[in-house]
């Protein structure tokens, strides 16, 4: 059983909002359920665009397949792959065709759970963790530039929060015809919780408070929106809370 909390906030800062998320504990095609965020960049409103239309060229994708049958629990990272291929080339083929939309893109993180794991693809600094009553685990990698000096042991992790080109990508949706997404398959923890968030969140709100929210408020989506406002709100937020029983 899933208990779902979703929202998504334009932040203090900004005046648009360029995060989207959905949203489906239902069937998605031969999906069981399907739950995704996505944050664009862009100028003007191409960013809001990127997000939006990634998220329908995936879903459009899921939905035109068999939707008589439930897909096999070893065939759902294969579906979320090409999906995420799908949105790919529609996102990038927008961007090409309409001057004022050049250059968009967007994370995406979407997730399927399945019996009792959870099926990934990810590319971009968007987030998956998995959360228990002692612990927070990050499940995705950053496809960023810090996060590459990082690995290198260029910079430290302290270093890391305030360096300059923390916002740098090397890897989006949307911008390069030979885009490649991550895929993972976890094993989801008994009474566990898996987070999907975009970096207005995880840059605003400290691993261990988001741990401790979600496991102490009645509606943890909105009480980790509201402390990424209450600790300056410099991005839009997007968070999707899946509590897994």
């Amino acid at each position: 059983m899933l208990e779902v909390f979703a929202k998504t906030d334009v932040g203090r800062m900004r005046s648009i909002n360029q995060d989207s998320i959905f949203v489906s504990t239902q069937s998605v095609g031969a999906l069981s359920n399907l739950f995704i965020v996505a944050d664009g960049m862009g100028g003007h409103n191409a960013g809001e665009v990127a997000s939006g239309e990634a998220i329908k060229y995936f879903c459009g994708h899921i939905m035109s397949g068999d939707d008589t049958i439930t897909l096999p629990c070893d065939e759902v990272l294969d579906m979320l792959t090409s999906a995420a291929y799908t949105a790919n080339i529609g996102v990038r083929t927008q961007a090409q065709n309409n001057p004022q939309l050049a250059g968009m893109g967007t994370t995406l993180t979407a997730c399927t759970i399945c019996n009792s794991r959870c099926n990934i693809v990810h590319i971009g600094d968007s987030r998956a963790y998995q959360i228990t009553e002692d612990n927070i685990y990050q499940l995705t990698t950053d496809h960023s530039y810090v996060n590459e000096m990082l690995r290198a042991g260029q910079i430290t992790p302290a270093q890391a929060i305030n360096h300059p080109k923390r916002n740098v990508l090397t890897k989006v949706l949307g911008v390069s015809p030979d885009m490649m997404v991550d895929g993972y398959v976890f094993e989801i923890i008994p009474r566990s919780t898996i987070l999907l968030c975009s970096d207005g969140l995880y840059n605003m709100v400290s691993e261990e408070e988001i741990k401790f929210l979600i496991n102490t408020q009645q509606d943890p989506a909105i009480a980790l929106i509201n402390a990424a406002n209450r600790n300056g709100g410099a991005d839009n937020i997007a968070v999707i809370v899946i509590k897994c029983d």
